[in-house]
């Protein structure tokens, strides 16, 4: 490994990519802890204690703790990562969208340009939301979150996080252009790692109290190591299609037969179905934090991780959109149609639309298969910590999050040490998929 690093810092081009990101994210991460005028920092700590379990808490792990000490950058990535997902769906529904999408790069950068104005609106959106809230919000000896409440602070709130958020953008974007990895992906891996020195050490501190034993810390930390791997095979896992192209001529040249594959992934889904199902079953146990009725914060509470029922619902809401997710982003009609319009077949299988009845049925089973699998990642850790009472959560949506970033940015610094002949970065590991 210390080989692998060294022969990173050979390469210029190479060096000058991995200093340039990390530059990037130092400075993120400054500005996760320039705090947000007019607030009560101390108050509004008490008050996020509370939210454990509910959407803040969600939204506060993507931040990085920023969302908690509502600094410049508490809203963190989240805007433009919904309004992304936004346009992704409304390319299908909407047919504007849809041929802007097939115009090639011209279209691309249009659509991504429609995405940035679209986290604008969405900052401001749920930049005035949380300003209203907070000057409702008490801490424990009832002291308000905002000292002085009024349209100023919430003018002031909304143009600070609106800002905050868009110099995110940029920096996820100069990131992917000039440094090395996807930047978008990279500030989320850094919020949510860097919430782990923190979980440590609050451990140790129970382990010294006699609170928390050091079998049961093994434990879950052999088990993590264990969720990892299987993290790592199965998003590495393809279902490879065989497709045959026959001999063909065009214009004056002549083109042999080839072989090649059609890759279907597990988990086509990425990390998308766990994050809109925990969105969806939080709202309601963050309404409940608001409301001061008995039975409204009881079935809120049933909703937060490690219950049986959020589990139960958890579940069922993420095969939901594993099914809608892939069915959005994947049309097996305009792929058959392209390997038809290839002179290609899968063998044994008609061109057309058997070709695409076939790989719509592949497809499903796939999914199905993805589901489960995001489901138990998502679902046992929580479980089994909420068992042991941990200090922290470090579920399996995060997991998924981290160990896919860190997967795809060391298959980029792969692929650059390959190129001019070095070894690679993990030495006798293929980043490439499984059968």
């Amino acid at each position: 490994m210390i080989e692998a690093f060294q022969n990173i810092f050979k390469i210029p081009e190479l060096k000058k990519r991995v200093l340039f990101s990390l530059a990037m994210l130092a400075v993120y991460r400054v500005g996760c802890h320039i705090p947000t005028p007019g607030i009560d920092s101390i108050a509004l700590s008490h008050f996020f204690k509370q939210a454990q379990g509910t959407l803040l808490g969600l939204f506060d792990m993507f931040s990085g703790g920023a969302l908690e000490r509502l600094t410049v950058f508490a809203l963190g990535i989240m805007p433009y990562i919904s309004s992304s997902i936004i346009f992704q769906l409304l390319t299908v529904v909407v047919p504007a969208i849809e041929k802007l999408s097939k115009e090639g790069e011209a279209g691309r950068k249009k659509i991504i340009q429609y995405t940035r104005y679209g986290t604008v609106v969405l900052s401001v959106v749920q930049g005035l939301g949380i300003s209203i809230g907070l000057e409702s919000m008490r801490g424990p000896a009832g002291e308000l979150v905002v000292p002085v409440p009024g349209w100023s602070f919430r003018i002031m709130t909304v143009i600070t996080l609106t800002a905050g958020t868009a110099f995110i953008m940029w920096l996820g974007e100069q990131m992917s252009e000039k440094g090395i990895g996807n930047g978008i992906s990279l500030i989320i891996f850094a919020g949510i790692v860097a919430r782990i020195p923190t979980a440590l050490l609050n451990s140790m501190r129970l382990i010294k109290s006699g609170q928390l034993s050091l079998f049961v810390i093994l434990l879950v930390v052999a088990l993590m190591f264990f969720v990892i791997a299987a993290i790592v095979f199965v998003e590495r896992g393809q279902r490879r299609l065989p497709i045959h192209y026959a001999k063909r001529v065009v214009g004056l040249k002549t083109f042999s037969a080839q072989t090649s594959h059609l890759p279907l992934k597990v988990n086509m889904a990425g990390v998308i179905p766990p994050i809109f199902a925990s969105s969806i079953i939080m709202f309601p146990a963050t309404i409940g934090n608001f409301i001061n009725i008995p039975w409204v914060q009881t079935a809120a509470k049933s909703l937060t991780p490690g219950n049986m029922v959020y589990n139960i619902f958890f579940v069922a809401f993420i095969i939901f959109f594993c099914y809608f997710y892939t069915a959005v982003t994947f049309n097996p009609i305009d792929v058959a149609e392209n390997v038809k319009r290839h002179g290609g077949y899968i063998p044994g299988v008609r061109p057309g639309k058997e070709t695409s009845d076939y790989i719509d049925k592949v497809l499903t089973k796939l999914t199905f298969a993805g589901a489960i699998y995001i489901s138990l990642v998502c679902v046992l850790p929580s479980i089994l910590i909420g068992k042991f009472n941990l200090p922290f959560y470090f579920g399996g949506t995060a997991l998924l999050i981290a160990v896919g970033v860190g997967m795809d940015t060391v298959a980029q610094i792969e692929s650059h040490l390959i190129t001019r002949s070095y070894d690679g970065f993990m030495k006798g590991v293929k980043i490439k998929g499984r059968r």
